[in-house]
């Protein structure tokens, strides 16, 4: 833990100065063609995974360059979210979603495990408190047994108040024994660091405000246009690659690229998070209630922290703003009613506003895995564009689901 600490804080250090703009090209490069090999916008915890997997690949005349706006990696929703290693038990049995959380969570306990990343499995408890409820539990059962293979078990009456004698659970919990809870601000410490260990040039206040493809388009690489957020000065670089892994900006990025037929919109699902600062009830398990289809998340959970400390959320708030981030007290009194459905003890005057994170969304349906309007991962070669990577729709699990996708956007580009 100590060398991790260390290693983190000799990253932050090297990351606090502003790093060079782009006038020249790097000398590795011979006979030049591009200023960057690799360029990959947005240093969220997916783009910190696809600049360290392109950078480890790429041999003496490659070169990767991450771009973040802001003046710190994994700012927006990288570090205000839940901090669940999910499952992948969720989602139809064809989406990437599935595939690459189930594929993401194993690989994301191997790095955490190298690399002394706080992180427990604590085990999820999915509970149902009425029939149609029990239903949807009886459906994951069966998906995860039949179709993922992934561990899920039924837990008894008896064996549910001997461990969690506070929560509610009338008809039934089935429970999730390889969810667990991990420190997403350690996580993409270590993945900056071995960005950097990989020779990955890491560029903070640094906004992409256009995107061009030479001519004829892609086939000799791109053009960005880069603005230093602090002095205002815009640079241009080149690239013979492009990841669009900007997070609530991917749209945008998008959008400077196509034609105005193909652009699209992006939804913002707002979810507010309270903290439970109050000594009982216990509990030592997350708590999800049995999804619902039709809602555009998977209800307002309990989750916690390294340190054991309890909050709840997220619930869905649909706002026209990826800045609106400040906690909607308003919600309160709803979140109190949810909450109490499988926590009745809660001691409601402890609940405290804590934080809030916004989810980039293609749609406002629904995101579990039978619910109406389900809008997967997009994760693709944009055709017609060669040497382009977008990544849409990367909202939960895409913590989880990272390590896996940034594999998925290499095996794109080199298989």
């Amino acid at each position: 833990m100590q060398a991790a600490a260390a290693q983190a804080g000799r990253t932050n250090r090297r990351c606090s100065r502003r790093l060079r703009f782009f006038s020249s090209t790097p000398a590795a490069r011979s006979p030049p063609t591009a200023d960057f090999t690799h360029v990959v916008i947005g240093g969220g915890v997916v783009g910190l995974a696809v600049a360290r997997s392109l950078a480890e690949r790429g041999g003496p005349s490659a070169s990767t360059l991450l771009l973040e706006r802001h003046n710190a990696v994994g700012t927006e929703t990288s570090s205000r979210n839940s901090e669940v290693i999910h499952a992948g038990i969720y989602y139809g049995a064809d989406s990437l979603k599935t595939e690459l959380c189930v594929r993401g969570r194993e690989m994301l306990y191997r790095l955490c495990e190298a690399h002394a990343i706080p992180h427990r499995r604590c085990g999820k408890w999915i509970v149902a408190q009425n029939d149609a409820q029990l239903a949807a539990l009886h459906r994951i059962h069966d998906f995860c047994a039949d179709e993922l293979h992934v561990p899920i078990r039924w837990v008894g009456r008896d064996e549910a108040l001997r461990r969690e004698p506070a929560v509610r659970a009338e008809k039934g919990v089935l429970e999730s024994p390889t969810t667990g809870i991990i420190d997403s601000h350690a996580l993409m410490m270590c993945l900056l660091g071995l960005i950097e260990e990989a020779e990955c040039t890491v560029a903070l206040s640094s906004t992409v405000v256009a995107v061009r493809p030479r001519t004829p388009p892609g086939s000799d690489g791109w053009e960005l246009q880069v603005r230093d957020t602090q002095s205002g000065k815009v640079s241009t670089i080149s690239a013979d690659t492009i990841i669009n892994s900007a997070g609530l900006g991917a749209v945008d990025v998008h959008n400077m690229i196509v034609p105005e037929a193909e652009r699209k919109q992006m939804f913002y699902a707002k979810g507010n998070y309270f903290s439970y600062p109050a000594s009982s009830p216990k509990v030592n398990t997350l708590v999800y209630p049995a999804p619902e289809p039709g809602h555009g998340g998977l209800g307002t959970h309990l989750t916690l922290d390294l340190a054991g400390r309890i909050k709840f959320g997220p619930d869905v708030e649909w706002v026209d703003s990826p800045h609106d981030l400040a906690v909607s007290t308003a919600r309160l009194p709803q979140t109190i009613e949810e909450v109490k459905k499988y926590l009745p003890g809660l001691d409601e005057t402890q609940l405290q506003p804590d934080y809030a994170g916004i989810r980039p969304k293609l749609g406002k349906l629904g995101a579990v895995m039978h619910g109406k309007g389900f809008v997967d991962f997009v994760i693709r070669k944009e055709e017609g564009y060669a040497g382009w990577i977008n990544l849409l729709n990367i909202e939960s699990p895409g913590l989880t689901s990272s390590l896996a996708i940034a594999e998925r956007v290499k095996q794109l580009l080199y298989s």
